[in-house]
């Protein structure tokens, strides 16, 4: 039992002793007045217990004072004095799950005391005399109250030296833990060099066109970034250090990153991907939209990992709450599911796949602690839905801040017509996949108030067309190639007619067949909408510009000869001026001599680490009335760093390896009038 349990325990057996001393006292005919005392006190220690705002130690002392008071009451009666000691036993024994020694003393002493008492009362009632026998008696007494006197302490201290083992136990254990997130953390941080050389070398050989193996190169050092990052996010999430860096983004940009991130993860078994965005999302929120980035790509790594067959479907939605909205996202699939027990360590957080699950399907096994540990730190849960051989279904729900209320997606107001949604019944072995379909068309259809029908068959088409202005067909490309000539033709009239095809697929030539490229979700097939046949060959993320820094002249400032190298080719293409410092002290002394517009700093150097030299650049700057824009390039990428560097004066924050897009957000914040820009 805790000791909580003991304590109430004791209190049980305090309240049951004294009701029998009242009971006795009354039949005895002892002073009338100490029961309604006994039972006020019994009552007294209830009280004290279940209002829980007494301290432990007054309350220990209490029960102590209380139950001396009543074995004295006991004790110094005539007729109790062959009972002493057997009331004495029962009250250490009971009082020694307190573990306190000293308690034990006082009532060895109290027993000494009223067992002096008695024979005082022995000696002057000339009724009562001590024989051999009663001697031999109140010897075996005392000889008994010695012995529980002494297993109590040995008892006492036993479970003393127990709890200390546990304790020390405990500490090495979480020492071990310590020690070995220590080690992932540092290994992950080490890493992050080799990785930002291997992605970017790849990049250089990919420009070359030197072949489809630096394509490989760089995807599999894409995965290994993933990975390290996935250790240094798994040790901030044990230790409960995970910082949140929130800004504010565009609630689309999370769906583009699932397309994006399902079309970088090697799915060979043909799975559907069905993406449901309520239009009704506001357009712009405030969070870190990292971490949810993340949550996305665990969610739908695990989902594709563990499917071999059917889809998945993902949706996100918003619910409105005073302080802004809680972001829901959930993912669902049709793969093998998780038993009750599996369920049970999901729900705190601590699942793992099991070895050989583990082996035959990749990854190291960290994707759902980390989606907890973000989830829980941003105030947010997770619920976890699963049923063995029958898929699983994890919804995670974030609050957000609202930026901008405005719907994410919607119709103009001047929108007539109505829509079909053409998909044959029988077109998936998984009856799900197909609920997916449907369940994504009918919330599209409800967000953005516009009239939507299913159609199985081109009998069931032409019976619409018979009934409703029908203005839109979406499709799938094997409805499409099955009737091509029929939706050729109807998409030369005022039908416009939209297909979601693989790549590699084109519309019949002369067609004015709208091409959609998988996977089908609410962002394409709302540009057709609005946009009608105007909207062309949809490709999978709207088409950028991407900025260009000419004559922008920069410093890049690292120990690691491959480092520059990378650094020197990533930037290049983007026409600035670079020139490369391999020390902090180098680095100095370049910017007194030259004149940078901006200084990539490495924050791990021998001698002077970047901090410092950035700290010595800075002075210079004012000495020498120069800007001196200072940004950390570093492998240090733990929560929480972005701030850490911007609070000791770096003007930006890119971490290794190096994200072009984190790198063209930066440049565009420090630079805003300086760029131009091209289609890629």
């Amino acid at each position: 039992m805790d000791r909580t349990k003991n304590e109430k325990f004791i209190i049980l057996l305090a309240t049951l002793a004294c009701i029998g001393l009242s009971v006795e006292s009354i039949v005895m005919g002892w002073e009338f007045w100490v029961p309604p005392l006994i039972l006020a006190g019994a009552v007294s220690l209830w009280v004290m217990d279940l209002s829980g705002h007494v301290p432990a130690g007054i309350r220990k002392a209490y029960y102590l004072v209380y139950a001396m008071l009543a074995l004295f009451y006991h004790g110094v009666h005539e007729t109790s004095f062959f009972d002493v000691a057997l009331v004495f036993m029962l009250v250490m024994a009971s009082y020694s799950l307190l573990d306190h020694i000293y308690m034990m003393n006082l009532f060895l002493l109290e027993y000494v005391v009223v067992m002096v008492i008695q024979f005082i009362l022995a000696y002057r009632n000339d009724t009562f005399t001590l024989g051999t026998l009663e001697i031999s008696r109140v010897i075996l007494h005392v000889m008994a109250v010695v012995l529980v006197y002494f297993t109590c302490i040995r008892s006492i201290n036993g479970r003393a030296e127990a709890e200390n083992i546990d304790k020390e136990k405990e500490e090495r254990i979480k020492a071990y833990e310590a020690d070995m997130e220590d080690f992932l953390s540092n290994i992950s941080h080490e890493l992050r060099t080799p990785v930002n050389v291997v992605n970017g070398m790849s990049d250089l050989l990919i420009k070359r066109d030197v072949g489809y193996e630096a394509n490989a190169i760089k995807d599999a050092g894409i995965r290994l970034a993933y990975q390290i990052e996935d250790i240094q996010d798994y040790t901030e999430c044990k230790r409960h250090k995970v910082r949140l860096e929130e800004e504010e983004y565009m609630s689309t940009s999370l769906i583009n990153d699932v397309v994006a991130s399902y079309k970088l993860i090697d799915n060979n078994r043909d799975l559907v991907l069905i993406v449901d965005i309520d239009p009704k999302v506001p357009t712009m929120m405030k969070g870190d939209i990292t971490k949810l980035h993340k949550i996305f790509r665990h969610l739908l790594e695990n989902a594709v990992k563990f499917t071999k067959h059917g889809g998945i479907y993902v949706r996100l939605s918003a619910e409105k709450k005073e302080y802004g909205v809680n972001l829901c996202i959930e993912m669902t699939d049709t793969g093998i599911g998780m038993d009750r027990k599996a369920l049970e360590a999901v729900s705190v957080g601590m699942y793992q796949v099991n070895k050989k699950r583990n082996r035959s399907s990749g990854g190291i096994g960290l994707g759902l602690f980390i989606v907890y540990g973000f989830a829980h730190r941003m105030g947010g849960f997770v619920k976890i839905e699963s049923e063995k051989k029958n898929g699983t279904t994890v919804r995670v729900t974030i609050p957000q801040t609202v930026v901008d209320p405005s719907p994410c997606l919607a119709l103009p107001r001047h929108f007539t017509g109505n829509i079909l949604f053409h998909v044959r019944s029988d077109k998936y072995k998984i009856p799900k996949v197909r609920d997916f379909y449907r369940t994504m068309a009918a919330n599209l259809a409800q967000g953005i108030h516009a009239p939507l029908f299913a159609a199985g068959t081109v009998k069931e088409i032409e019976r619409y067309r018979e009934k409703l202005d029908v203005s839109f067909i979406f499709m799938g490309q094997e409805e499409y190639e099955e009737n091509s000539a029929y939706f050729d033709e109807m998409s030369k009239g005022d039908i416009v007619v939209a297909v979601s095809a693989g790549e590699g697929f084109r519309a019949t030539l002369g067609s004015n067949v709208v091409v959609m490229p998988k996977p089908l979700y609410a962002y394409p097939v709302i540009r057709v909408l609005n946009e009608g046949k105007n909207a062309g060959n949809i490709e999978f993320t709207e088409t950028t510009e991407k900025p260009m820094f000419t004559g922008i002249k920069a410093l890049v400032v690292d120990d690691e000869p491959m480092n520059l190298v990378v650094a020197q080719s990533l930037f290049k293409d983007y026409e600035m001026i670079i020139d490369t410092a391999s020390s902090g002290k180098e680095a100095i002394n370049k910017f007194r001599a030259g004149d940078y517009d901006i200084i990539f700093m490495d924050h791990m150097m021998p001698e002077m680490d970047g901090v410092e030299a950035m700290k010595r650049i800075k002075s210079a700057g004012f000495e020498l009335r120069k800007d001196a824009i200072v940004v950390a390039l570093t492998a240090n990428a733990v929560s929480g760093a972005r701030e850490m560097f911007v609070n000791e004066g770096f003007d930006g924050f890119i971490a290794k390896p190096i994200n072009m897009v984190e790198f063209e957000r930066v440049m565009l914040k420090l630079f805003p009038g300086r760029t131009s820009g091209r289609e890629v």
